[in-house]
Order: structure tokens, then sequence, then C-alpha cells
């Protein structure tokens, strides 16, 4: 039987999250092979240094250097002046050489917080660390075989592990964050934030208690790749978790993994303290030091961040849900932030770029035009959907001449010509003028819809329905 929402809510989870980002970079971490394995047969991208041959060198890639800089400022902090490689030692097939070369005592990162909104509210994770490493290879496991397969195309990978506090005390918010690391790492331009290829992974900490500020035993579900995954693995071990307490069983402190056909994770082995790791200085690679001027001219080219876009957008009373779908697609983005900064007004500017979604197409329409589109949307010359007939036509067709589409698109306010629609309407829907007068108010959408749908989009609204009023007495 499922617990009670009481047993439930006696525990307080709490939540971290170790996020995975590969870099986009040309080459990998430390070697001078290509980085985009997504369509490369299996170990096709390898070379001595990622299958670290006897006496094989690796040399720092200064484009991840230079990336993992900027993802400092994007996480609201600055990179360190010194930092170094380590060694993480583990035997597992996807690491031939038996350590992974990474950050331990002097990451690249110290500090920083992620900010975002869940629910019209702001939250804040703050960050523990950030550290360069390089990712191992892949293993996949054949169904029915006695053997497992090895790609060594992944290795070497370079690799920021953002390392986040326990601040999240909810799948909501554990999956909010999520997106928001997404968003961040995006438009500060440090990764393609490829999902389905794992540019992104999520390894998410949890663990309940029932004494506040005091944690229980936790366990950390390994490669999530969505940020439904994330909020769906939460519910699960939540519940799970909660229920061997309920009976008096205990947690234990191991790695788990997601299954996502079944939506439960599944036990894969002990989990491992830093001593288990024998951490050693990397004794190939020399450590990072950088200057003020470098980190200076590194902040002086950082892009406008998501924080800094929905500052821009709230100020013209757009919808926050709308916000967040412009963010999600950032060639809508670009183009919106490209037509304000040349002078247009934003509210309608977002309206055109957002009609975009659905009709991609639009968003190679010059911005100038999509200006001039935007301004008939603010004096009314142009309605919602004409707006969206004239960006149809013109992605069409782009040599045609803006002004006369708006133009023949332009939105009927006379009041005579208005008038003659609003009474076919009233004489075609009897049922809705009878709802209307007898103070069913919304029956008065539906009759202005009606007038819009017979003047294909060229009615002014509210001169239909001023209309509507008059003609019915009301």
């Amino acid at each position: 039987m499922p617990l009670s929402k009481p047993a439930l809510d006696k525990y307080t989870p709490t939540i971290g999250i170790e996020c995975h980002v590969q870099l986009k970079t040309k080459t990998k971490l430390f070697s001078a092979v290509s980085n985009d394995a997504r369509e490369a047969a299996p170990n096709s991208l390898i070379s001595h240094i990622d299958t670290g041959m006897p006496g094989a060198l690796p040399v720092l890639n200064e484009a991840a250097l230079e990336l993992a800089c900027r993802a400092a400022f994007a996480l609201n902090t600055e990179p360190q002046k010194f930092s170094k490689f380590d060694r993480k030692h583990y035997f597992y097939p996807d690491l031939p050489k038996g350590y992974q070369i990474t950050q331990y005592e002097d990451p690249i990162i110290k500090g920083g917080f992620v900010e975002y909104p869940l629910d019209g509210q702001p939250k804040r994770v703050n960050i523990t660390r950030v550290h360069m490493e390089e990712d191992a290879g892949k293993n996949s496991h054949p169904d029915g075989a006695d053997y497992s397969l090895v790609d060594l195309n992944r290795a070497g990978t370079p690799l920021l592990e953002i390392v986040g506090e326990p601040d999240m005390h909810s799948a909501a918010e554990a999956k909010a964050y999520a997106r928001e690391l997404y968003l961040i790492m995006k438009y500060a331009d440090v990764s393609e934030v490829d999902l389905y290829h794992g540019n992104m992974r999520f390894d998410v900490n949890i663990s309940l208690s029932v004494q506040s500020g005091k944690l229980g035993k936790r366990t950390e579900i390994k490669n999530l790749n969505s940020f439904r995954s994330v909020e769906n693995a939460v519910n699960y071990e939540i519940l799970r978790q909660a229920e061997l307490y309920e009976k008096g069983q205990p947690v234990e402190q191991e790695t788990r993994g997601w299954d996502e056909a079944k939506q439960k994770t599944t036990p894969q082995r002990g989990k491992e303290e830093a001593q288990d790791y024998r951490y050693m200085p990397e004794p190939d690679i020399p450590p990072i030091v950088l200057d003020d001027e470098y980190i200076e001219n590194i902040r002086k080219d950082m892009p406008r961040l998501p924080v800094d876009i929905r500052q821009i957008l709230n100020k013209s009373s757009i919808a926050a849900n709308v916000i967040e779908d412009i963010l999600d697609n950032d060639a809508v983005c670009n183009k919106v932030l490209e037509a304000i900064d040349s002078g247009a007004d934003s509210i309608n500017s977002a309206r055109i770029a957002y009609d975009s979604l659905e009709k991609p197409a639009t968003l190679n329409i010059n911005v100038s035009e999509h200006i001039k589109i935007a301004e008939a949307l603010k004096i009314k010359t142009l309605s919602s959907t004409t707006a969206s007939l004239v960006l149809e036509s013109l992605a069409e067709n782009p040599a045609q001449d803006v002004a006369a589409l708006i133009a023949a698109q332009a939105q009927v306010s006379d009041e005579g010509e208005i008038e003659k629609i609003v009474r076919q309407v009233l004489d075609d829907n009897p049922k809705a003028v009878q709802d209307l007068k007898n103070g069913e108010m919304k029956a008065i959408g539906f009759l202005t819809g009606q007038v819009m749908a017979k003047s294909q989009g060229k009615a002014n609204p509210q001169v239909a329905q001023a209309a509507i009023k008059r003609l019915l007495g009301l």
C-alpha cells in the first residue's frame, strides 16, 4: 500500500545535484582528437593519450580552460587564479589507464550560486565547487549477451562537474534547478547542452530526515539526462526511502540507476568516498595560473544570461510562461533581443518571435522587417492573426515589400464595415446571442471570435465587441 500523506509529510527530503557538462571544444581535453562523437563509429575517435598507452603525455586544451572560466562568471563567481589537476584512481573497463585526470584539491571554480524561478518565487542553490575533468568511455550491455562492449570515443572528452549544495527539498525544485543549469550553460556558450547525446548528465543525491537540520543516509542516482527524469527519479526515491523507514529498515548509502521504462531506481554499487579513489597530484600537467588580464577579458566577453534576459522581457509585462518558452528556444530568444536592441517595442517583438516557435522559417526574416511588423502590432494596424500571416508570407517569399503586406492585412477599424459583419454573425448564432442576453458573458468572446473569423482576422476586436453590445442593447 502507498504511504499516506501524513506518513510521508513527516520526512524532510534534502537534495543535491552534481551536473556533468560537456564543453563545446573542437578537440578533447588532453588530446588533438575530435570532441564530436555523435555520429562516429565506436572507437574511431581515440588516440594513444585517450587509451592510456605507456609514455603518453597529455596537453591541456586551452579552449576548455577558457570555457571553464566563462562558466565561473555564469555561476556568479570568478575563476580561481590557481588551480591544478589530480589523478582519481578506479578500475573500470571504460577507463583503460586506471585513473581519471580531474581536479580535487584546487578546482578552477569555487563558490557561486544559481538563482531560478519556481511558481513565481525565486529559488537559490549555492555552488560548492566546479572542476574540470576528462570523461571516461562508455560501456554497453547487449540484451541476452554474456559480454559487454566498450567504446572509448568519449574518453578524454572535456567536462565540467558542477557540484551544488544540498539546498533543495522537493522534486519540483530539482527539476527547475536542472533546467536553469541547462539554460545557463547554453546562453553562456559553454556547452552544446545536447541532453539526448549526454552533453549534460545529472547525478542526484537524496536523503530523508525527521529531525530538522539532520541529514539521513543518502543515495545517489547516476546519469539522468532529462529534466523529467530528474523529477520522477527524485519523487520515486523519496517514496522508496520513506517506505523503508516506516518499516523500520535502514537506507543503504549506495549508487543507484534510473530505469526509465519501469520508472524506478535500482541498486548499482556501494557509494565510494574520497579515500577510495586514492587521489594524487597529476605529474604530467603543470598547475594553471591565470592573471588579472586574462580573467577580465573573459568577463568583458560574457553574453546575456537567462537572468538578464528575464529582466529585459519582464519590463514589457510579458507573461512569465511566455518568457520561459522563449528562453527554451535560443534562436527565438536571439531574434527577440536583436529586435529590442534595434529599437523595437519589446512585447510585440516577443509576440512575433514567439510565433516562430511553430513556424521556424520566420526566424530568417530580417530584423528591420521584424521591427516594422512589431510596430504595426503596437499601433493595432495588425492583429496577432494578421501579423502571423505577414510573417508566413515573408518567410515564403523574402523579396516581398513588408509595407505592402502590412497594408494588405491592415486591421479594419471602420465601424460601418465591422457592423455589417457583426449583424451577420448575430443572425447566424441565435443561441450565443440568447446566452449573452441571459448574462453569460463568455458568449461575447465566442461571437467576437466569429467576427474575427469572417473578417479573416482583420476586424479590430475592440470595435467588434462594442458593436455586438450596441446592437444587442447591452
